[in-house]
């Protein structure tokens, strides 16, 4: 029994010496210094002696990320991928003929909810409620969220006017 349980764990410290050895061994291959500069400079392509000239600081305990930039695809993976991104006539004018639609029936729900607002509003001498009977500060407090909801109505209106001016 004795044995079936050393080899159990042999199997299982074996794996865990080497990925211990393999990360000790990668930490020891090279220091990286940290170099003054205009650019700082983060480095391990030096030897300790031009380390030393430059004034660089070795970098201890301090994990260091390496971010690798994507390899760039070659002119016919470019060029094949923008003939699959065409869109044909007829598909476009879909679109856009429905992109229309909905920026119209925003800008007519925009302009109906400004009308509302601005008869509500009445130019600041709106109807009082009856819980602002006694409360002039809700009464303020209501007219300046009404202000504020005509000025971003009329920016709303005004944005889509300009989208639907730039659709063909």
């Amino acid at each position: 029994m004795a044995l079936v349980h050393n080899r159990s764990m042999q199997r299982l410290v074996a794996p865990l010496l080497l990925l211990a050895t393999a990360a000790a061994g990668a930490q020891a291959q090279s220091t990286v210094y940290r170099c003054p500069g205009p650019p700082v400079l983060y480095t391990d392509g030096l030897s300790a002696k031009e380390a030393a000239e430059k004034g660089c600081r070795t970098v201890e305990g301090t994990p260091i990320t390496i971010v690798q930039m994507p390899k760039r695809p070659s002119s016919g993976a470019l060029e094949a991928q923008r003939e699959s991104n065409k869109i044909e006539a007829g598909q476009q004018k879909a679109r856009d003929d429905e992109r229309r639609k909905v920026l119209e029936g925003e800008l007519r729900d925009s302009e109906r909810k400004l009308a509302e607002a601005q008869a509500e509003y009445n130019g600041g001498n709106g109807e009082r409620r009856g819980d602002e009977a006694r409360n002039y500060q809700k009464f303020l407090d209501r007219m300046a969220d009404l202000k504020a909801s005509i000025n971003r109505q009329e920016a709303d209106i005004q944005a889509l006017k300009r989208e639907i001016s730039k659709l063909p």
